[in-house]
């Protein structure tokens, strides 16, 4: 804290007189959505019904106050599931201090909704409904086409303040510390940007009152790689490599990667067209019994890749089978996602999209094929007013015995999923003086 004062200190403040803003945004989302086929409502069982109907909601309440050099934001929200008594719950979605120079440093303090580059492995994943922040500390510089950000973030239970190694489980943020480095240069005169990422990531392992190899004790994880994005005029191609390393909460040594290709075509105001290519590396050697369950991994190396903190439902097919829910028995077989799709806007409030994939696992499992299934999404959206956005989807998924075995979903070819959402997001106040 010292330091990060005497920093503050040295930040020359001076000449960025403006106007004083506050704003307070409201946003009233709900969405319902009927699942047939696909995952089983009882693990236990397989057989079980696996049909379901609900309406999620979320309404956030926004504050902002910009002034000279100083910017904060509050945000609270109540997410919850219609007539589930016990399911709701409020929180502060964001809270943050901002200080900035004319110089280009700053420094944010607080309760951040993090966004790096197409955010595959940062990102808010606004989908879900109570997205997702981080409680840290973001110190930077942007400035003639450079940006660097440094984000430090360290979790803790109050229930554990006493206890050895300061052991944290059960909090509502995955990590117990995390550090990032992230940097980011656009060409001039190219239509060329490209970012570098760094991510050291330490995981709470061990028991709180474990003894020798139980004890508590943290295992780090290394996350870095690369994206680049060029877009001349109505074309764009963009791509990310990222390699991950350390061990998991296991102990497990971790070797993975991930690679990433996506081509995009926009002639007019009309049309666009997209196809694009995934690969996530998956464990090696996992038998698959013929009950359905899995076998013990015969391997002392985990290779699935974890996008960590992304907004996974954006890049791995909209019915969130990949990454957002996990396979039987929690292993990770990779994943490598073909698609194609385009867009059709006849009107300027009017969209709808369409998009393919073929899923199938990275790696090789015994005695099945890799294929998981083929995937169709459609969606519509309509803008009824500047501030207010309807929006409706359909998804049909041909499961195979890969599919059955590994998600214990349906494979006969019944999983279909059908969503609509209206959001409305009006500005309640604004004043400037």
């Amino acid at each position: 804290m010292k330091q990060l004062l005497a920093l503050l200190a040295l930040l020359p403040l001076q000449g960025l007189a403006q106007d004083t803003l506050f704003t307070a945004d409201l946003q009233l989302l709900s969405r319902g959505e009927i699942r047939n086929g696909g995952m089983t409502s009882d693990a236990d069982d397989p057989a079980s019904a696996d049909r379901s109907a609900f309406i999620l909601d979320r309404e956030r309440l926004s504050l902002g106050y910009r002034r000279d050099w100083l910017e904060a934001k509050a945000s609270i929200q109540h997410v919850g599931t219609w007539g589930h008594e016990g399911s709701a719950s409020t929180s502060v979605y964001e809270a943050w201090g901002k200080v900035t120079a004319p110089n280009g440093l700053f420094a944010q303090l607080g309760r951040l909704a993090l966004k790096y580059d197409d955010e595959r492995i940062v990102g808010s994943d606004d989908w879900v409904m109570a997205s997702m922040t981080h409680d840290a500390l973001r110190l930077g510089y942007e400035g003639h086409g450079h940006k660097v950000h440094a984000l430090l973030a360290y979790n803790q239970n109050m229930r554990a303040l006493g206890s050895p190694g300061s052991y944290y489980s059960g909090g509502s943020r995955p990590y117990k510390t995390m550090h990032t480095v992230w940097y980011h240069y656009d060409v001039p005169k190219v239509p060329l940007g490209f970012s570098l990422l760094m991510m050291n990531i330490g995981m709470q392992a061990g028991e709180k009152d474990g003894v020798l190899e139980n004890a508590a004790h943290t295992e780090w994880q290394l996350v870095w790689g690369a994206y680049a994005k060029y877009a001349p005029r109505n074309f764009s191609l963009e791509g990310s490599y990222y390699r991950q390393a350390g061990h998991d909460e296991n102990n497990a040594k971790l070797q993975a990667w991930m690679a990433a290709v996506k081509a995009e075509w926009t002639p007019n105001d009309h049309w666009s067209a997209r196809a694009g290519f995934d690969y996530l590396s998956g464990d090696d050697y996992v038998a698959v019994v013929n009950k359905g369950g899995l076998g013990m991994p015969r391997h002392e190396v985990n290779k699935g890749f974890n996008p960590v903190y992304g907004s996974h439902h954006k890049f791995y097919g909209a019915m969130d089978f990949f990454y957002l829910s996990t396979y039987v028995n929690g292993f990770t077989p990779g994943l490598q996602n073909a698609y194609i799709g385009g867009t059709y806007s006849p009107l300027k409030r009017l969209s709808f999209k369409a998009t393919y994939h073929y899923l199938a696992t990275g790696t090789h499992l015994e005695g099945l094929n890799r294929t998981l299934g083929h995937e169709v999404e459609l969606e519509a959206a309509y803008s009824v007013f500047k501030d207010v956005r309807v929006s409706a989807g359909y998804s049909y998924m041909t499961g195979t015995e890969t599919m059955e075995r590994l998600k214990r979903a349906s494979g006969d070819g019944s999983l279909r999923w059908a969503w609509l959402s209206v959001n409305i997001m009006p500005r309640l106040f604004s004043a400037k003086w």
